[in-house]
């Protein structure tokens, strides 16, 4: 008994922490003929100044949007910035007073096992907890606007409609993941966008209004590397890019780049997932020279890429 109440503190403090910072998210969305509805998700606020996030498909072209507080206020919130490739949106809300909020971690910490803790409003359930574990890293996810969101994480947290946008937290209450998706009819089968990819949408909504970002013309996953190959290379852990296909006349295959390389530096930076990839691929590689180390088969080469801009669709 005795372990279980410490479990069970444990998992409280954690809540404590979290669930100021967990918002109900109402956004008006236009129907045909005039009709209107609400749609409903959760949120987290992040940041100082009333910044949080929530999912795209919950806000998306919304005619406004209403959070309620853990303290039962309801205020207006303003989406700020709105990414369907990634299903995520940063909205700001204004208050007259000071918004608590969670830290953002680092989700390439995360590893399968971990203690996974969801807070949000299931069925619009304000503030329901459901406690799980990670069950699998560098998942994809089809976004609504066709795009593949890398990197997903699993998870066996319960989540249901309603949860959406809501944090995925850590056992030290640091948000690794934003709910996003379950699988319809599956048993513990639900996914969050992870934490990473979260900061960079962040950063570029606060910068430019949106996400710009370059185009290099692969989709790629991630794989695991030999223990020994990864020493020999100087990586921080045995994970790599690996390139699955590459598009006719992108900047890809202008570079020299093929199916079945695997990135494992860019810029001289280590990647470890599609996250880090995507994170790297920003509004300054445009059109900028980056330096790829990969492995080709037994060959170790370094080719030169530049990037071209993405175009929104």
């Amino acid at each position: 008994m005795g372990a279980l109440r410490g479990f069970a503190d444990e998992v409280s403090s954690v809540v404590e922490r979290v669930a100021p910072s967990v918002l109900h998210v109402r956004a008006i969305r236009e129907g045909g003929r005039g009709s209107a509805g609400l749609a409903h998700g959760s949120g987290v606020l992040i940041a100082p100044g009333g910044y949080a996030l929530t999912n795209s498909h919950v806000v998306h072209r919304s005619g406004g949007v209403e959070v309620e507080l853990a303290d039962g206020r309801a205020l207006l919130a303003d989406v700020v910035g709105d990414d369907p490739e990634t299903d995520l949106a940063v909205l700001r809300i204004a208050s007259s007073t000071p918004l608590p909020h969670v830290e953002l971690g680092d989700s390439n910490q995360v590893r399968v096992g971990d203690f996974a803790i969801a807070v949000g409003s299931p069925f619009g359930l304000a503030r329901t907890v459901t406690l799980g574990i990670v069950s699998a890293l560098g998942r994809t996810l089809r976004s609504q606007s066709g795009r593949a969101i890398e990197g997903v994480l699993q998870t066996d947290a319960p989540l249901n409609p309603g949860n959406s946008g809501g944090p995925l937290v850590d056992a030290d209450a640091r948000v690794i993941g934003v709910n996003t998706a379950i699988v319809l009819g599956g048993q513990g089968v639900c996914f969050a966008v992870p934490a990473n990819t979260a900061s960079f949408v962040i950063r570029q909504v606060l910068a430019h209004g949106r996400v710009r970002r370059a185009r290099l013309g692969v989709a790629a996953e991630e794989v695991s590397l030999a223990a020994e190959r990864a020493r020999e290379l100087g990586l921080p852990a045995p994970r790599g890019v690996v390139v699955r296909a590459v598009e006719p006349g992108s900047p890809a295959e202008r570079a020299g780049l093929r199916v079945g390389d695997v990135l494992v530096r860019c810029a001289g930076r280590p990647l470890q997932t599609v996250a880090d990839l995507h994170r790297l691929l920003d509004h300054e590689a445009i059109d900028r020279a980056l330096e790829f180390e990969l492995l080709r088969r037994a060959e170790r080469l370094t080719l030169a890429v530049r990037p071209s801009e993405r175009v929104a669709r």
